[in-house]
């Protein structure tokens, strides 16, 4: 039996009963039933079923059956779905702050991008740059030969190694004295690392630095709280700061 042929006897049977074949089926294959009539009515097939039925059926009575469809329109999800929805992913668990903790975080909080802190003045002379170069075997000219750098650098002068400069930070930020500690209520201040660090200007010898610093940042995390800061050093008399670097400290209570 051709298609055209099975539609038409079944719209011949539909006509003569009056009910809606939608209504024998379940919910699921509802919706699939009546998106197959809407594109059936709206294609070619249904027109030539329609010419079909025209002409074999001249002396028939009974009027085409009109079939309903019930097109679905788009709804946004309703709250109790979004709850449902948002129930099924996997929910962070809650951190229990410490008291001394969350009392520094609202505190600092509210001193986002200010200075909270300014170092003392330290001197850089020519005996720790020299001791540094010890340290790292960097025993570079530049940084060790007061008489060659003053014939041939633009500086006149020795300059500290970069990394000296940078490692100066824990003393410069208070962080390392128990008599002067920047966050007193913390039981212990961990360095985590340095999400990036700029070196402006060189320090020449006998210069005297110092380092500002400011919050970013406050995150809670378990048993403390994670700080990335900016800590800038400052030469004395020069408008370039030597160092400029954001680091991460986590402080443990």
């Amino acid at each position: 039996m051709k298609v055209v042929d099975f539609l038409k006897q079944k719209r011949d049977v539909l006509s003569q009963h009056p009910f809606e074949l939608k209504d024998f089926l379940s919910p699921s294959l509802r919706d699939y039933w009546l998106e197959l009539v809407e594109k059936a009515n709206n294609s070619h097939l249904g027109s030539l079923i329609n010419q079909n039925s025209t002409a074999s059926n001249d002396d028939a009575v009974d009027a085409p059956v009109e079939v309903k469809t019930e097109v679905k329109s788009a709804t946004k999800p309703t709250s109790e779905e979004v709850v449902a929805e948002t129930e099924k992913e996997p929910k962070k668990p809650k951190i229990e702050m410490h008291p001394e903790a969350e009392k520094l975080m609202n505190e600092l909080n509210e001193t986002l991008g200010e200075v909270i802190h300014v170092g003392k003045w330290l001197t850089v002379d020519q005996e720790r740059i020299n001791a540094f170069a010890d340290v790292t075997e960097d025993h570079q000219w530049i940084h060790t030969d007061p008489e060659r750098a003053a014939a041939e650098s633009p500086f006149k002068t020795t300059i500290a190694h970069g990394f000296l400069t940078l490692s100066l930070l824990s003393v410069l930020t208070d962080s390392v004295d128990p008599e002067n500690q920047k966050f007193p209520t913390a039981k212990m201040t961990v360095n985590v690392g340095l999400n990036k660090v700029r070196f402006p200007y060189p320090v020449k010898s006998d210069n005297r630095v110092r380092a500002s610093t400011k919050i970013q940042s406050v995150t809670p995390i378990k048993r403390g709280l994670e700080i990335v800061q900016e800590l800038t050093i400052e030469i004395e008399g020069v408008r370039r700061p030597g160092c400029v670097a954001e680091s991460v400290i986590r402080l443990m209570f």
